[in-house]
């Protein structure tokens, strides 16, 4: 009897979430486009960058930090915590455990004595450039599989969406973000 409530109860959820999603008016473009995007982040090249940074028992929180920090060199800890919308406090635990590992230093910064500026060392330098050729051999990979003419629709369908979503201001002109690259939701409960 309590598996088949159970059963019953399960149901009546999933028919609720059902009748939210109708109500809210999603369109099935915008729920075909969560699921790609779901499945990039589960595909091969994420899941090459993330065995390399486990490794070396670094989270995805603070490979961020260091990519931001090799882009903005002797950017402020607000600023790493302004772009990626999380607290002060969440950024000092990550830089900390990034200096404790020797990748990330802090310096005097002689324009403002009560802050301090963030530099990658040279094992941090080493260290992003070890993922970005990770990232880029990988996404070199998934390019060749597809014909020019589609790679050329996949780069400006992408440019559009960054576009649409506000985000044309975090690519430099070399195609590297300036700031967060993918959604920084639980950026803070990782260290």
């Amino acid at each position: 009897m309590i598996g088949n409530r159970t059963t019953v109860r399960g149901v009546a959820a999933q028919e609720r979430r059902e009748r939210v999603r109708r109500e809210r008016g999603w369109s099935p473009d915008a729920r075909r486009l969560r699921a790609l995007l779901n499945a990039l982040g589960t595909t091969t090249f994420r899941q090459l960058l993330w065995q390399k940074a486990s490794e070396l028992d670094l989270t995805f929180a603070q490979s961020q930090v260091l990519f931001y920090v090799e882009q903005h060199p002797r950017c402020h800890m607000g600023d790493v915590a302004k772009a990626f919308g999380v607290t002060l406090p969440a950024v000092t635990h990550i830089v900390d455990r990034l200096v404790q590992k020797g990748f990330l230093r802090r310096e005097a910064d002689p324009a403002d004595r009560r802050v301090c500026a963030l530099a990658l060392t040279p094992a941090g330098q080493g260290l992003v450039g070890q993922l970005e050729t990770t990232q880029l051999g990988a996404l070199e990979h998934v390019l060749t599989r597809l014909a020019p003419g589609a790679r050329r629709r996949v780069i400006e369908g992408l440019e559009a969406l960054v576009e649409a979503s506000g985000g044309a201001a975090q690519l430099a002109p070399n195609g590297r973000g300036s700031g967060p690259s993918r959604s920084s939701r639980g950026f803070a409960r990782q260290s």
